[in-house]
């Protein structure tokens, strides 16, 4: 009986003109209207595919959970909405809440992206990846036995959703072959059969 895992980023919190700043767990902004707009995309595509979820799990923050929202109500479902805190996003530390241009300048771009590829946290941030990835897979395993045959969907942020890989056990095959980056109101699907293995990544409704 197959298992099917939908790990979706957050949409937009950021509207044309605003300055786009790194925004982690400690700031918790709203999505902007396009951002809501991406959060009903996502749940017509999900209907459409056949994909709707029977189990939906978000972060505590406020755009994950609107995601989760307007997904819902696009699918013409409701479900209750269970917040994890694994899915939280990662702590920027001293980049919290900056502009990119000052990102960039402190750490470089080289630092961006191995971040963005590799999943290199750069110095000052504060990431626990070893708990991330613990979490990741407890998670795996627990939906795989305790929801079999369901569609399960996870509302999370970006540098959560770049560790869920490791579920399949080759997370450094994977990230060699993929970018690890996912769109804002992008999703991937992952199913379990006996393991899990990725069918479908930043797919952008």
């Amino acid at each position: 009986m197959t298992t099917t895992l939908l790990v979706a980023r957050h949409g937009n919190t950021f509207a044309p003109g605003d300055v786009v700043t790194r925004v982690g767990g400690r700031t918790d902004l709203p999505l902007v209207q396009s951002g809501l707009e991406q959060g009903r995309k996502l749940g017509t595509y999900l209907k459409e595919h056949n994909l709707v979820p029977d189990i939906v799990f978000c972060s505590g923050l406020k755009r994950t959970r609107q995601t989760a929202e307007q997904a819902l109500a696009a699918a013409g479902v409701k479900r209750d909405i269970h917040v994890v805190q694994l899915f939280n996003e990662i702590d920027y530390g001293v980049d919290e809440n900056k502009p990119e241009a000052q990102v960039v300048a402190r750490v470089g771009a080289e630092a961006l992206k191995a971040w963005d590829e590799d999943a290199i946290v750069p110095e000052g941030w504060q990431v626990d990846v070893a708990g991330i990835i613990r979490g990741w897979i407890a998670f795996g395993n627990e939906i795989a036995t305790a929801c079999q045959g369901k569609n399960i969907l996870v509302v999370t942020s970006n540098g959560i959703a770049r560790f869920a890989p490791h579920l399949t056990g080759d997370f450094e095959g994977f990230r060699r072959q993929n970018k690890l980056k996912i769109s804002t109101g992008a999703f991937c699907v992952f199913k379990h059969n006996g393991s899990w293995k990725i069918e479908s990544w930043n797919i952008k409704p």
